[in-house]
């Protein structure tokens, strides 16, 4: 009697292809989140606001914190931006 036959590499062979796919999966995970993949900024480190710097809402932002034109001059300005682009927030301040 042998009881040390062999029958095979059982359920064990398994076991390593899922390790070197955790391992894989991993690795992706974190090149993701520190923001190494494909040089972007990753998402919690809050990336740059949507407005582009010289687009006309920011230039009028820009303005207003200068002191150049007065709130209601740059409500009534931001309305009509709001017209064209559409991107500006309801929730202001009255």
């Amino acid at each position: 009697m042998n009881t040390l036959a062999y029958d095979g590499p059982g359920p064990w062979i398994l076991f390593f292809p899922l390790i070197w796919a955790a391992v894989v999966v991993g690795t992706v995970t974190v090149l993701r989140r520190t923001g190494m993949w494909r040089g972007r900024p990753a998402r919690w480190q809050g990336g740059r606001p949507a407005v582009a710097e010289s687009s006309p809402i920011a230039v009028l932002g820009r303005r207003f914190a200068a002191g150049e034109i007065d709130e209601e001059e740059y409500w009534r300005r931001l309305s009509v931006l709001d017209e064209q682009f559409g991107c500006v927030p309801q929730d202001r301040a009255a």
